[in-house]
């Protein structure tokens, strides 16, 4: 009968032995999963953050490309208009060209129909009263005259400096034209302008009678006499033809 007790209790110290050493090898067996697997987690973390910088930073980088290929293609649109532009500019440049070369190319056939000076005071370019005038009766020449073109020389004194008189006689010359064009309508394409600064004088610069002399503009209203004569040869004849 006292083997009996001693034996139970013997069996169950034994049984919590056995059971205190299962869950303690059951500890030490799933601990390194257990860590392995957070690990596994937290890389897997780490990976989707890493995706969706990634995957933010493409995002970002094709909006950029598209709006750097909208600006590229407008940019080009316009080049395409500028350079459409700058081919009929260059087409009409040719044009008046041609026309201007056509124009010249026989300038030994233009004879002076009207001349006419205009004068300035000291160091102006502004036109008198009197030299509106004198350019209004070349104006009122113009009907009368179909191949022609008009030149207009400016000049100065010697008082000054050199390259001054040069601009000054260019203004004088522009203010002449500039009038021309308002009030007669002529094309810029028949004005031939130069400026001769005080180097085609009239007068001697020694006085202040010459020096006021040079202080002009020179206008003349050319005539190609070769094509006037061609169109007069063109035209029907008016002369009445006796009666049978």
């Amino acid at each position: 009968m006292i083997r009996t007790p001693l034996a139970l209790a013997l069996i169950a110290s034994l049984g919590v032995s056995v059971g205190c050493t299962s869950k303690k090898y059951v500890r030490q067996q799933t601990t390194p999963i257990i860590e392995k697997t957070n690990e596994l987690d937290d890389l897997t973390a780490k990976n989707t953050n890493s995706i969706k910088d990634v995957d933010k930073r493409a995002q970002a980088g094709i909006e950029d490309v598209n709006q750097r290929a909208s600006a590229a293609d407008q940019k080009a649109q316009a080049a395409g208009q500028q350079a459409s532009q700058a081919q009929e500019l260059a087409s009409k440049a040719a044009t008046g060209v041609d026309t201007l070369r056509s124009q010249v190319a026989n300038l030994d056939s233009y004879k002076a129909k009207v001349e006419t000076s205009v004068h300035f005071a000291f160091n102006k370019d502004v036109l008198s009263k009197k030299a509106k005038e004198a350019l209004d009766q070349l104006i009122a020449e113009l009907p009368n005259a179909k191949h022609y073109i008009v030149t207009v020389e400016g000049g100065a004194d010697s008082v000054g400096d050199k390259n001054y008189n040069y601009d000054l006689s260019e203004r004088r010359a522009q203010a002449v034209i500039q009038y021309l064009a308002s009030n007669g309508s002529i094309p810029a394409r028949k004005i031939f302008l130069i400026g001769l600064g005080e180097d085609k004088p009239v007068a001697e610069n020694k006085t202040s009678e010459g020096r006021a002399q040079n202080r002009r503009v020179d206008v003349r209203l050319m005539v190609n006499s070769l094509e006037e004569n061609q169109t007069a040869s063109a035209s029907p004849s008016t002369t009445p033809q006796p009666q049978q």
